[in-house]
Parts: structure tokens; C-alpha cells; sequence
């Protein structure tokens, strides 16, 4: 089994997701203000279907959360999985919800 880290990367602007020490899925991210807009998350195409950009996505909400940043879900990956997991759309500011077809009430 490879083994997976996935870490910040705030020098190159993104979310990294590496097996065995290679790079294999990213989330890369522009510095809004106090958010990360979140412009493209992807995995290689070999390795898609295994679960692995969400496990990426939910590294980067969950290090957006602990930083008190809030994110701008321009990638449709992460848009989509905020809303499959709802625990993360108070991280989306909710005058910009609408934009991103986020609902702003539960």
C-alpha cells in the first residue's frame, strides 16, 4: 500500500495529495481576502475513482476551518461536495453562497 500524505502547500498556492512522495491530485487556490478561492482540484486520471479528491478536499475545508478562513468554491468539485457535506457551507460566506448555487439556510 503507497503511502498517502496530504499537505498545504501556501507557497505554491495550493492543496497537495502525494503517494509514496509523488504528487498525484491538487487543489489549487487563490488568497481572496480572508478566503481561498478555490479555482481546480484534481487527481491523475489513473487514479480517479478512488475517493482520493475528496479526501483531499476535505483536508484543505478542514485546514480552512482551523485557519478561520472561508472559501470561495469556484471549482465544481468542491462546490458539490460542500453540498454533500453540509457541515462545511458555513465556510462559504453567505452573501457569496448563491453564486456558487449553495443554499444558505439548512
Amino acid at each position: 500500500m503507497p503511502e498517502k500524505t496530504i499537505s498545504h502547500e501556501p507557497e505554491r498556492n495550493r492543496y497537495a495529495l502525494r503517494l509514496d512522495g509523488q504528487v498525484v491530485g491538487v487543489a489549487d487556490y487563490m488568497r481572496d481576502g480572508d478566503a481561498l478561492a478555490i479555482t481546480h482540484t484534481g487527481v491523475e486520471p489513473r487514479l480517479r475513482g478512488q475517493g482520493l479528491a475528496g479526501e483531499l478536499v476535505e483536508f484543505a475545508l478542514r485546514d480552512m476551518r482551523e485557519a478561520e478562513l472561508g472559501v470561495l468554491p469556484y471549482c465544481s468539485y468542491v462546490s458539490d461536495y460542500i453540498v454533500r457535506n453540509p457541515e462545511y457551507l458555513e465556510l462559504v460566506p453567505e452573501e457569496r453562497r448563491r453564486a456558487f448555487g449553495l443554499s444558505s439556510g439548512g
